[in-house]
């Protein structure tokens, strides 16, 4: 069968590409930004890309189209399948119905942390020989790939999104799922294109939370005003809650400020053998900082252990961790200089990123290059936070993209010497390569590719290496 996937390079749609391709089928794809690592990976896979959207591209024509919800009426590829009469549906629609029959899935979801949580799990199961399938909407540096089948008897963890399916359907991704667990991470406002409140996502997950079987379970995090008021609206499955509370089935205890050790303790096995107590089960020292990584992995443990992980030996299994790629991912180091991507792009994330690093950097000064991309941020929702978000970085870059409806001018104005704002990609990457020293860290925060701008940054650190050299 050949398949015409609309909106292929977002990460949701080129994951699906990728099972689609392993399942043998035709795949061809057209989106308008084509850039690495989606690109990379789809081409790597045989798969036919496409740049923008035109007509033709359903020419000859496929036997059915998957339609990203990036897509919306008016969209010229769009009123061609229209016009053409040709088959469609959405990406969580055909992953239902093509995929997930029969597996036991397990869905990841939140407002942040998805990924890497999502990708965590894949790799503890992995780690204990149960070979999972999954669809993440990132690339674990673990696997190399964002997505895979794996053995049909395995569990399939899927990153399950709240964003709307397609034009066509205006319910969230996840409630095509129907999960055996779901890892509910976190809860906040998010995604105002579509969203009027926090009370309406509020509203889907609970959609979420209604599709788990009562045999299933929900993992819920602890200190999520929002969660709760999802939970008390109706649960059927049996909940377990993780975090850093005592009360809480799972638990972390830092070991280090920068969280990248910490103790797992896990008392729900404890409280139905002897009545309660609680004792250290496990420690994870790993590669990532942030204690929001560290809850992530909890989240995973917690997911793992319901699919018979071994708990100690999951604890283990994070030390061989590594991060998937835009998450924390060390691009590159020149003259002592580091360059970090991360996809931070929420208020929150970013607080949340800067904070992990800055407990992690001993030496030298934290710089932070941002892009309020989402849309979120381009319509100027939770701009206030924006400047409050970055306050454990030594010195702030902020670049207004094209299309943002709203200028930084008077919010960047705020952190005097500490703030700059740019329009222009090359007079940004200047004014960060002048500014840094060795031992320094610059972390570039996006949910999009940003112009290259991490490729940019060490051509110039290398170029300014060079220049001193030279001198």
């Amino acid at each position: 069968m050949h398949l015409h996937i609309m909106g292929i390079c977002g990460t949701f749609m080129g994951s699906l590409a990728l099972l689609a391709r392993e399942m043998g089928h035709q795949v061809s794809g057209s989106d308008q930004n084509v850039y690495p690592p989606m690109s990379t990976q789809l081409a790597d896979a045989g798969i036919t890309l496409m740049q923008g959207y035109h007509a033709e591209h359903l020419s000859p024509s496929p036997d059915l189209v998957v339609v990203g919800n990036a897509l919306s009426r008016g969209n010229d590829e769009v009123e061609a399948l229209l016009n053409s009469g040709l088959p469609y549906t959405s990406g969580a629609q055909w992953l239902a119905e093509h995929v997930l029959p029969g597996r036991r899935v397990i869905a990841v979801a939140g407002t942040h942390g998805k990924t890497t949580t999502a990708s965590v799990l894949a790799w503890l199961l992995e780690s204990a020989g149960l070979t999972p399938g999954f669809l993440i909407g990132g690339v674990p540096r673990n696997f190399g790939v964002s997505a895979r089948l794996g053995d049909p008897k395995a569990p399939f963890v899927v990153e399950a999104d709240e964003y709307d399916t397609a034009f066509f359907d205006k319910r969230s991704k996840f409630v095509h799922y129907r999960p055996h667990i779901a890892i509910l991470n976190n809860l906040e406002f998010d995604h105002a294109d579509i969203f009027p409140d926090l009370a309406a996502i509020e509203r889907q997950f609970h959609h979420l939370v209604r599709t788990v079987p009562s045999q299933g379970h929900l993992l819920v995090a602890d200190e999520q005003p929002a969660l709760e008021r999802v939970l008390n609206q109706g649960a059927w499955s049996p909940v377990t809650h993780f975090g850093d509370q005592v009360a809480s089935e799972w638990q972390l205890v830092l070991e280090r400020a920068d969280a990248s050790r910490f103790q797992v303790i896990y008392s729900g096995d404890k409280h139905s053998q002897s009545g309660g107590g609680q004792e250290q089960d496990g420690v994870v020292e790993w590669q990532l900082t942030g204690e929001h990584n560290a809850r992530n992995a909890l989240a995973a443990l917690a997911a793992a252990h319901l699919c018979g992980v071994d708990l100690a030996r999951g604890c283990a299994a994070l030390a061989r961790f590594e991060t998937p790629r835009r998450r924390q991912e060390v691009r590159g180091e020149i003259n002592g200089i580091q360059v970090i991507d991360d996809f931070a792009h929420h208020p929150t994330a970013i607080v949340a990123t800067l904070k992990g690093l800055r407990a992690a950097t001993t030496k030298g000064r934290l710089l932070a290059v941002v892009e309020p991309r989402s849309n979120t941020m381009r319509l100027g929702a939770l701009r206030e936070r924006l400047i409050e978000s970055v306050a454990d970085a030594d010195g702030v870059f902020w670049f207004q993209p094209a299309g943002l409806d709203w200028s930084m001018d008077e919010l960047v104005a705020t952190q005097g010497a500490r703030g700059q704002l740019f329009s222009d990609i090359d007079t940004l990457v200047a004014a960060v390569v002048t500014q840094a020293s060795p031992l320094d860290r610059i972390v570039v925060m996006s949910n999009g590719g940003f112009e290259g701008v991490h490729e940019r940054l060490l051509a110039a650190l290398e170029a300014a290496k060079e220049g001193k050299r030279d001198s």
